[in-house]
């Protein structure tokens, strides 16, 4: 892989991790146009690192709250004689268990959607359906556009369903932060918490699907070039941006600005895998 193409794949990386259009969707199309049909494992973990690096610099003060009630709760276990209680009177830990329940659909979904990932990720007209979808997901939230009114506490069934959704998200051309704060806003969270959560919601996704996608390297030693470290720098800084853009739009109730884009898009993909 040449560094220029490192590059363009970092900045998709970078804009569509966090902007609602699919980043895994658009790397196997700019793949797709490269040539590229047998990416680096290497290279496409290290631009996820990269745009989970992000994560942890714009929430950096939200983790460190979670991390420290955590460990505030396992010192003082032995104390606790209601362990429920305690958790739902810590907002920080409350927060944290919640990003726990939604891991779990996420990582079954994950997992089982991951054993056909040879179709979904091989077939442009299907990710091209799939942005459409994304498209019509974002197109549904400008009912919210004029109504911040929901809860910032996020409960068991909500925490769920927003897993249920991120899970689904694997498949390419799905959005996962699109779909997750969509839910959020359906199950009746407030906009700036439902972005909040949905970004958080995404470490121990993306943690655990390169964890496990590590295990192709063991007895075969991994290569760090050029290529790679651009394209990882590009996603982290590019990423960061998003991000943080992102995070303004959904607080103005315009996240749906991005639906037309993705019915552009999947419209052209299907006509280009169908010729």
């Amino acid at each position: 892989m040449e560094i220029y193409q490192a590059v363009v794949l970092g900045i998709l990386q970078g804009l569509a991790e966090f902007l609602p259009v699919s980043s895994s969707g658009h790397l196997v199309l700019f793949q797709n146009f490269f040539g590229i049909t047998d990416p680096a494992l290497a290279f496409d973990i290290s631009l996820h690192m990269g745009t989970l690096a992000a994560v942890f610099v714009v929430f950096f003060n939200d983790i460190k709250a979670m991390v420290i009630s955590i460990v505030r709760l396992f010192m003082n276990i032995r104390h606790e004689k209601n362990l429920r209680s305690a958790i739902e009177q810590d907002k920080d830990l409350m927060f944290a268990a919640m990003i726990i329940a939604g891991s779990v659909p996420t990582a079954m979904i994950g997992l089982v959607i991951q054993k056909y990932s040879n179709v979904f990720f091989s077939s442009v007209p299907l990710v091209g359906f799939m942005l459409i979808v994304t498209g019509s997901f974002l197109w549904s939230t400008k009912k919210f556009k004029d109504n911040n009114t929901g809860t910032k506490d996020i409960r068991l069934k909500q925490g769920l369903f927003i897993g249920l959704c991120q899970g689904i998200a694997v498949i390419p051309g799905i959005s996962r932060s699109g779909s997750t704060i969509t839910a959020g806003l359906f199950a009746g969270i407030d906009r700036e918490t439902a972005a909040r959560f949905s970004f958080l919601l995404s470490i121990p996704a993306i943690l655990g699907a390169e964890l496990l996608s590590l295990k192709d390297f063991i007895g075969t030693g991994i290569s760090f070039d050029p290529a790679t470290f651009y394209g990882t720098l590009t996603s982290f800084i590019v990423g960061l941006a998003a991000l943080k853009i992102l995070l303004k739009i959904v607080k103005t109730g315009r996240l749906y600005y991005f639906a037309p884009y993705c019915w552009l898009a999947g419209i052209i993909a299907i006509a280009a895998g169908l010729i």
